[in-house]
Order: C-alpha cells, then structure tokens, then sequence
C-alpha cells in the first residue's frame, strides 16, 4: 500500500507533536499523567482531550487531532479492547500512518505485544465481549489495526523495572523522532515515511538477535535514497554505524584489481579499512581474518552494504551474524536478489513502484519544488510521469530538467520521449544489463524488450522451446536482478528498461537488426526487400503507419525469421494499410508465429511451409481459404481467424495433432468445420461465436477433449453436439437447438449459458429447469438463462448449486417466485431483469455485490437490505409497482450505484442517516410523479450524486450562473464553527453532450475582505472529485453534495469564490474533453450551502456528520459593509456568463 499524494510528511505543518491513545480507567492518573509531564518538561506539544466527552463514535475535533499530530504513542492496556473509542481510535491512527505518515509509537502497558497481536488472554476475552454488537467488517478492521501496531517497534512495561525510567526513554524517542523528522533532507522522496514503516517491521529492532535485511529492487527504483534516510533515522540506536557503498571500496579494489577476487592480502586490507571506519580510528592494520569478530563481537552495530555484487567482499566483510553483537543489524541493498539468498538473506523488502499519484507528486517536487502542478501543467505532469513509468530516478531526472520550463518546452520533451529514452536515464539502467554475466541472458533480455513484454511465461517458453536458450535459467537470473518480474504468469519489464533493450538493438543497422520494432526502419526493410538472416523477429503496429507497399522478395533474405507480427494495437483495422504485390509467394519457413491483421491475400502463398508455426493468427483478413490440401503442423498450438469475414471453407486439420486452441469467431461465410481434426486430439477451446452459417458439427469430429465450446450466435445450428464429461464452459446462446441429449452430463461444468434461444420447443415442458438443473454440477459458479416463458417458479434443487457465484434469469415473464429458506453464500451478481410478474424482492444471497431487478413487479424495497454489506449496484430501472423506496444501506468502503430510473409510480425517497454510506450514486430520471423538491429538503449522511430530470437548475439552489464556471457568494461574518463547509451542487449539460464521462471538483477561495485589501484573510480549499457519468441523451440535473475541510476556525470569512473544475482543469481559454472526448459545455448550475438545525439529537451527540453552522447570505442577515446606496444580492443571485471554455491545466 503506498502513500496518498498527501503524505509528505516532513513538509506537512504539525498542530502537535504527540497524540496520546490511551483506556483512561487503566493509565489515566498513573502512566499518562507523568507522561504528559515529562512531555510538558520536554516542551513537547501534546494533545489533550480532557474537554471531549467520549461516546461509541468519535469526535471530529479528535479525528481532526489525531491528523494534525506527528506522532501517535498507542497505550495499550488490559482495558484498551473493553472501548469502542479506543478501538475506533486506533483505526484512525492507523488510516494516518498510511495516509500521512504518521509515526505510531506502541506502549505495551501490563501486558506482551503478542496478546495484542493475536488478541489471547484477558485482553483477547475482552475484545471478543467488545465485538458482540460490532459488524463483521467492523472487527476484520480492529484486528488488522491491533496486529499492525503489535507489529511495529514499540515499549513494554513489563521489561522495565522502573517506569520513570521508562517514559523518560519513551519521551527521548520522541525528541530524537522529532528532531531527525525536522530535516529536510529526505522530504523530496515522495512516499519515504511508508518504506521506513514497512522496514521498521522487517528489522525487528527489539529483537536481540542479529538479523541481515535485504532491501531489493531495480535500478532507479529509489534503493539507496531509501537506505540513507533509513541509516540517519536508526544509526543513532547503534554503538557503531557505517554506509559502505563503491566509493568506499574503490581504493581497495583498485590496488588489488589484478589480483584473485579471493586473494587474502586483499580480504586484511578491506576488514582493516572497514574497522577504522565504523571504530572511528586511524588506519587499522590487521593479520588475520577473524579481525572483525574479535573487534565487533560485543558492539551493536548499524551496516549498510549498497550496490556491492561482489559475494566474496560481502563475505569478508560481513560473513557470520556471529561476528557481530547482540542486537546489531546489516541491511543489503542490491537489485540481485541471487546475491542475498547466496549470502543467507531470508528477509527481503522489494522496493516496488510508486503509485500513480505518488510518481505525479515525485514529478512536481523535482520540476516544481511543490507536491502539485500550477493547473496549466497538470495534464503534461501526467503524461510525462506515464512515460516515465512511474521509475523514481526517471521522475528525479526529467523533473530537474523541466524545471523552470515554459509549457513548449514540456511539449517539446514529450515529443522526444515517446521516440526515445532520456540519455541520463539510459546511462543508469544500462549498468544493470552491462552487468548480467552470461551472454544468453542478454539475449533474453532483448528478446522480452523487443517481442514478449506482457506475454504469457507458458506461450514465450512455448516459442523459444527449440532454440540453444535455457528459458527457465534466464528468466530467473533476470528476475533476480530485478529487470523483469514474473507476475499471474505474465513477463513484465518496465518501460524504461524495455526501451534501453531496445536501444541495445538498436545499435546495428535496420536490415541487420535482430529484431525490427521501430515502425519506419520496419517499413523500410520490407518494402526495399533488404533483410538479412539476422532479423529474428519483426514487430509492426498498423496504427503507426499511413500505407506499406511491401516487396514480393521483403521476406526472401530472412531465412531466420521466427517472429512476424503485424498488428493493431488499438484494433481500427483500416482500410489497406499493407499493400502485398500479387505474385508474393513466400514466408520463411523457420516461422514459429504468424500474425498478420487485416491480410489482404485470398489464400496464403503457394510454398507457405508451416511446419515450425507454433501459433496462427490471422484476424480480420481477407482470406477465403488457407491452403489445398493436407499441410503438415506437427507445432501447433493455436489457431485464429476471427473476423474473418469472407472464409468460406477450414483445410483439413488431420496433422495438427497438438492443436489446442481453434478459434473461427465471426466467420459469418463459414458453413461447416472440417471434418479431419485428429481422433484422439488435444483440442480444449473450440470458438465459433456468431459462425451464422454453421448449421452442423460434423459427426467426425471428436469433442471429447474440448474443455471450452462456444457456439452462441450460431443461428442455424439446430442439433446439439456430441461432448464429453470434460466441458467447463458451455455457450449456446441464439441458436436453434432444440433438445438436449438425455445422457448429457455435466458433472464438471462451472458454466453455462443458455440465453435468447431461437426455438422454444426447449422450454415446452411445465418445469422447464428441473431436468437441466439434475443436469449440473454443485461446483456450477456461471448459469445464464432468458425468455423462458413457461417457468413461473424456481426448482427447490437450485439449493443444491451451493457454488452458485453469478446467476442471471432474464425476460422469463411468467417468474413469480423464488425459493425461499436458501443460501448460497458465494452468489455475488443476480440479474432478473424483465421478470415483470416477480414481486418479491430476492433473498437468496446477502453477499451479492451487483442486484438487477430492472423491469420487475417488486413493491417495495425491504429494510433487511442492509444486510446487502458488500453491495455496490442495485438496478431497479422501469419498476413501475414501486411507490415509495426507503434506502437503508449498509457502511461500505467503495461506491454504491442505484439506479430508478423510468420508475412512473414513483413519489418518494427516504433513507437511514445511520450507518454512513459514502459515495452513492442514485439515478432518478424520468421517475415522472416523483417529488423532488421534497427530496431537496432531506437532510443526506452521505457524499452523494442524484440525477434527476429537468433541463434547467431548480430555485432551491440560491445561487445560480449560466455558462461560467465560478460563483461568488456572501457568508455571515462570523467564524465557522466546524473546519469543513458542506453544499449541494446542480449541474445541466447543454443538450449537444449525449454521452458524460468526466471528473469535476470544486475549489472555494474563502475571503474576508472588511479591512483594506492589503490586509484581506484568504484561504484556499477543495473538494474530492467526483465522477459524473451519463450514457443516454435525456436531459437531466446532475446533484452533488459536497465537502471542504481544514477552514481555519481562527479566520472570519464573508464570502467564498467556488470554482467547478473538469478533468484537473480551471482555466477558460482552451476548450476542455471529457473521456469520450465530448467538449465539456455546462448549460447552468447552481450552488446552496447546507443549512442545519444544531439542536437535532444527533448533533448534540457528536455525530460525526453533523454539517457546519456556516449560512449563506440573503436579504435579511446580510450586513451591508459597501456604503450607502449599495444592496446586496438577493437569495436568486444570479451571475451572468463570462466564459463557457476552460484551459487545460
């Protein structure tokens, strides 16, 4: 889990240095009161919370203190777990430390960390009685918060003979915390508090025992930076530290270069520079090598060992934990994770990638010296921080050279990097390829740049089976050094480094490359014929071509050839891109892939020689054949033809005896299969999805290995074929089957689709389901069915599909009931939409996370939904038997989307205000008798988005603009009386955007402007952003209800200046796009801030959602300051339009 964009710690202003949680009856007038004093003693700011009344939730000035504090000391007692406050306590601090990074101190008061960390004992029991009336999710999240404390460095009482001594020592932490947090060395490292966290963990610096860390990770991905912040923060904790890194042994090296890496004058040499070094003594002059021991044995020691690949320097240096004292630790930094296992280095922290946001953030400290873009520069940031890769030394490097820069510079860079890799950066990264010792793994490395980035282990191991490589071995090696990783079976390697492989090709010319990647020397090899036997693989994206004439002899000189892949990435397939001379007759028949889009050739060539093909893909082509006569393909693995319209006719397929995969997906010409595929064959996936013309499946062809069979769309097809017990997915959908086989059986089956079947003879019987239910596995997790109209109920065996995960029954207009009494615990996606006749609402699953129940006879929504906690979509569109829907839905860490739309008998909304649900979008449009403005009038717990009809901002909404993009309003001129300031928010669309994908926020200039102008109070706040979202031409009322937060108490504010801001933008000279590329063009909108009633129960008991006391001005509480003869603006202000374009920023 990486930081948020916020979490610079070291340049966030502190309200206080210490936040105390604590259980008042255990430590309140002992331990903490004498910690507070020496706290006090120390001129330590710590919070307080003796005027806050505790209750089952928090209070949002604790929350707010627990945020503004450096460090949180956790007291963790026998009675911690007995409250609630304290428990919810600690997940906000938790929250903090990943968010911000917060420091956690723990203090185990009375009892060990491991009771905490497994919650046994006494203080287990308790917190079990704690959690009785707790929701599942609720403890999942106490647990993981106690057992990340239990995890972290910490203080226990029960070590400690003298608890004076004890906060003395806990309190000089926090000084040393403080005082080392203060310096601004390490603040442009984005992220760096939440490396030290996780290494914390990992280094166990209360453990005893000496214990080697590694810290692994890629070139340029941040290692060292890491260790030095790491070596200043810990290093005082030590007798002795040191930081050896080449410099360090660079003299050493260089007098003994010529000598035998395992010479001994060399290895004395080395341990006496290393003792004088960490001893702080003159140059040490050693005879023998057991030197360090006899020196080291009983100091505690700090060793960081960076970038050092050499296994017996490591080994001279430090080679036994044993050399070393109690308690002493020795972190390697490498990007060879081979070197640490060698040296016995079992605990290893990988060193990833930062976070999309993170790496923007990097970008603008190094380019700007701030953690964000002037608006002008945020969509360049973007796009720079993505061709960096998110690489930390790439984000440092370009950001430093950008500096200062105008915006045509940016533009002018971006160019230069999306056709090449910065200079600087190559530079660093080469090292790492320069270093691989074995020449094979070079060249798979090349291969993975150039051909098999994102490919599947299995298919690049499949491809290169043949060749002198050992695949497995230099997958490994790279691995370990970092420069790929092996992740879900795929190979990935960074951009950057992918292209610096590149560039290493790159150095010989086009014709005598071994792979051809760049699409212009590409274009020049075939169409001047020139390859060489060299060329190993060709890589060519249509999209990055105008036209290609290439030469009837373009692949004659390329008798090496295993690799052709001439492609569009982005899938738009125009017309005639590769134009083939009409005597081209060859491909190399060393060919292991073919894959050619949008060929433009009736047949392949004369003397096409598959023999070596391993994988064919030939989608979207012209062909209306392949080949007379028997070929054969003793290689092949998969074939592919989708869309290939005009394929009348399959060759035989007698000899492609380890065929797999066959797919013919869209061959709309295709009317039967050959009947030759070798009996018994390994075929496992059969597509024939939308084979229009395909009206049987030869008798002689065997599928009895076939695991997956797709024949949906077929129409035409009206006998169903013969499978054996081995099928796992089964799609029938739109095609003419009218029977299924008596001795079908499905025993293995986990799929099944059988939807918008073309005969209905299928469906004739009174219980249409029961003998295809008999049918089906219990490990069944995918059954599809519609428009079935004799079945009016379920069978009771459905009980029986325990496994059950996604299940649709769609159209079936007779369906009036479900079983009732069932379970099926793993069932997450139901759809019955079109069931008009079912009136109940389904209670077959509570874990399911997307509900469709559009177009059904479903009254009322019942109350026990909110036991729907994992729910994220509920589709209740054209349900016209609803009259009034009460929302009481569960707390929920994503979004809930619930759609009413077209619900006629519709009038009223209402909702519980507990427990919260953030972020929920709900769909109102075209409920035609539903009352709106009562639903304006209701008080929402919740950030929320409602979309309702209308084409013009209603007057509940007291301020209103057309066609610009700010308003300005008036406040009373009081102070808040809560940091955060809540409205509503309409917006209307001009009728010429049909389509809506786009990200907005609000940002409010907070101004006081009753003294002069020079002295005016001003601050800046905003909004989260919000998604909005419209896939339908309707015109309708986009309504948000918003939050700023952190307004400063102190300041007495009489007006805020809103902003609505789309897609990062605020400027109003260039026009601004949403996702579809639709022009951003805002019709109205309007603003009201919230108004509450402070006497409300819920307030006075703390709510944390109560809204701030903060009131709009009107007519009759506005005090007029502007002089006399000057009136304020009424309740209806309106503002007239400045500007209805935004500048991209």
């Amino acid at each position: 889990m990486a930081l948020s964009s916020s979490s610079s710690s070291s340049s966030r202003t502190w309200l206080y240095d210490v936040f105390p949680s604590f259980s008042g009856e255990d430590v309140r007038v002992t331990f903490l009161s004498h910690f507070l004093k020496e706290l006090d003693r120390k001129l330590i700011i710590a919070f307080k919370d003796s005027e806050i009344q505790r209750s089952q939730s928090l209070d949002p000035k604790l929350k707010q203190a627990i945020r503004d504090s450096r460090i949180a000391v956790v007291i963790i007692s026998k009675n911690y777990a007995s409250s609630r406050w304290c428990l919810n306590e600690l997940l906000e601090i938790v929250k903090c430390r990943e968010e911000c990074g917060q420091m956690v101190i723990p203090v185990f008061y009375g009892l060990g960390a491991s009771h905490v960390r497994k919650q046994t004992g006494e203080f287990g029991q308790i917190f079990e009685e704690t959690c009785q009336d707790e929701t599942e999710e609720g403890i999942i999240q106490w647990r993981r918060a106690l057992t990340d404390v239990a995890n972290t460095l910490g203080y226990h009482s029960v070590n400690w003979d003298n608890e004076a001594k004890m906060i003395e020592e806990i309190v000089s932490d926090v000084l040393d915390k403080l005082l080392l947090t203060s310096s601004k060395d390490s603040e442009d490292f984005v992220g760096i508090e939440y490396h030290i966290a996780k290494l914390s963990v990992l280094l166990q610096l209360e453990d005893e025992q000496v214990r080697m860390v590694g810290l692994w990770g890629s070139s340029g991905v941040g290692k060292t930076t890491i260790a030095r912040v790491l070596f200043q923060r810990f290093s005082r904790h030590f007798q002795s530290s040191i930081f050896i890194d080449r410099a360090f042994l660079s003299k050493s090296m260089e007098i003994y270069s010529k000598a035998n890496p395992d010479d001994y004058n060399m290895k004395l040499h080395l341990q006496g520079h290393f003792l004088s070094k960490i001893l702080g003594k003159g140059d040490i002059k050693i005879n023998h090598l057991s030197a360090i021991w006899e020196r080291l044995k009983h100091h505690k020691v700090l060793i960081f060992i960076d970038d050092l690949d050499d296994q017996v320097v490591l080994d001279a240096l430090v080679g036994q934990p044993q050399w070393f004292g109690s308690g002493s630790r020795i972190i390697l930094v490498t990007n060879d994770k081979h070197f640490l296992r060698g040296h016995g280095v079992d605990h290893i922290y990988e060193v990833c990638l930062p976070s999309e946001d993170l790496a923007r953030e990097m970008l603008c400290r190094s380019a700007f010296k701030k953690t964000t873009a002037p608006e002008d520069f945020k969509e360049l940031v973007f796009k720079v921080a993505q061709l960096a890769g998110r690489l930390p030394l790439g984000l440092s490097v370009l950001g430093s050279s950008l500096r200062g820069r105008d915006k045509e510079y940016w533009m002018d860079l971006l160019s230069r990097l999306q056709n090449g890799i910065d200079e600087k950066i190559e530079q660093t990264l080469r090292v790492s390829y320069d270093e691989l010792r074995s020449e094979e793994d070079k060249k798979i490395f090349r291969y993975i740049a150039c051909f098999f980035n994102g490919a599947q282990v299995t298919n690049m191991k499949l491809l290169l089976g043949e060749s002198d490589m050992s695949v497995n071995l230099g997958l490994k090696n790279l691995a370990d050094r970092s420069l790929i990783h092996v992740r879900e079976g795929h190979v990935e390697m960074h951009c950057l480094l992918q292209e610096m492989g590149k560039k290493v090709v790159r150095l010989e010319k086009p014709e005598k490359r071994e792979f051809l990647v760049d699409s212009q020397d590409t274009c020049d090899v075939l169409s001047e014929g020139i390859g060489t036997q060299n060329v190993i693989g060709i890589l060519l994206d249509l999209d990055e071509i105008d036209e290609l004439h290439i030469h009837e002899n373009a692949f004659t000189g390329m008798r090496n050839l295993r690799f052709l892949k001439i492609y569009s990435k982005l899938g738009l397939y125009r017309e005639v891109k590769c134009q083939l001379p009409e005597n081209f007759d060859y491909f190399p028949p060393k060919l292991k892939l073919l894959r050619w889009d949008n060929y433009r050739m009736r047949c392949m060539p004369s003397k096409f020689r598959p023999e070596n093909l391993v994988k064919f893909e030939m989608r979207y082509s012209k062909l209306e054949k392949l080949w007379e006569g028997v070929v054969s393909l003793p290689c092949l693995k998969e074939m592919d033809l989708r869309y290939s319209y005009h394929l009348i006719e399959m060759p035989d397929l007698s000899k492609a005896t380890n065929l797999e995969t066959l797919t013919l997906k869209n061959c709309y010409s295709l009317v039967k299969l050959p009947s030759s595929i070798p009996h018994p064959n390994k075929l496992k996936k059969l597509d024939m999805i939308c084979c229009q013309n395909l009206e049987t499946i030869p008798i002689g062809i065997s599928l009895k290995s076939v695991e997956q069979l797709f024949l949906g769309g077929c129409s035409r097809l009206r006998t169903f074929p013969q499978i054996s017990t081995n099928i796992l997915h089964l799609t029938i959908d739109k095609t003419s089957i009218e029977e299924l086989p008596s001795n079908l059986n499905l025993e293995n089956i986990y799929c099944l689709s059988m939807t918008k079947l073309k005969s209905k003879k299928l469906w004739e019987r009174v219980q249409p389901l029961t003998s295809i239910v008999a049918m089906l596995s219990p490990s069944l997790e995918s059954l599809y069915l519609s428009d079935i109209s004799t079945l009016v109920e379920l069978p009771s065996s459905f009980q029986n599909l325990y496994q059950l995960q996604r299940l649709k029954i769609r159209n079936c207009v007779n369906l009036e009931t479900l079983p009732t009494g069932i379970d099926l615990k793993y069932l997450y996606h139901l759809d019955l939409s079109g069931c008009s006749r079912l009136k109940t609402f389904p209670g077959i699953s509570t874990n399911l996370t997307k509900l469709c129940l559009s177009e059904t006879g479903i009254e009322e929504i019942p109350l026990w939904i909110k036991t729907f906690y994992r729910l994220e979509s509920l589709e209740m569109d054209g349900c016209n038997n609803l009259g009034y829907v009460y929302l009481n839905f569960c707390k929920h860490e994503h979004g809930l989307y619930v759609n009413f739309s077209h619900c006629k008998a519709l009038t009223g909304v209402g909702w519980s205000d507990s427990p919260r649900r953030d972020n929920i979008y709900l769909d109102f449009t075209n409920c035609s008798n539903l009352d709106q403005e009562a639903l304006f009038q209701q008080k929402t717990y919740f950030q929320s988005q409602l979309r309702l009809s209308g084409e013009e901002v209603p007057s509940y909404f007291t301020h209103r603009t057309t066609g610009t993009f700010s308003l300005s309003i008036p406040l009373l001129p009081t102070s808040l009386s809560q940091p955060f300031l809540r409205f509503r928010v309409c917006i209307v669309f001009n009728d010429n955007m049909s389509e809506i994908d786009a990200e907005c926020r609000f940002t409010g200039s907070f101004w006081n402007s009753s003294d002069s102008y020079d002295q005016a109070q001003y601050f800046c706040a905003d909004t989260e952003d919000y998604t909005i979202f419209l896939y339908k031409k309707d015109s309708c009322l986009f309504i948000l209800d918003c939050q700023m937060s952190h307004i400063p108490l102190e300041m007495n504010f009489d007006h805020v200046d809103l902003e609505i801001h789309f897609n990062g933008s605020s400027d109003m000279e260039i026009d601004i796009k949403d996702s579809f590329g639709s022009l951003i063009d805002i019709k109205e909108w309007g603003i009201r801030i919230i108004e509450e009633d402070f006497s409300a129960a819920d307030n006075r008991l703390g709510n944390p959602d109560i809204l701030p006391h903060v009131f709009e001005a009107n007519e009759s509480n506005m005090i007029n300051e502007v002089g006399e003869g000057e009136e304020c603006a009424g309740e209806d202000e309106v503002t007239e339009a400045r500007s209805k374009r935004m500048r991209t920023s």
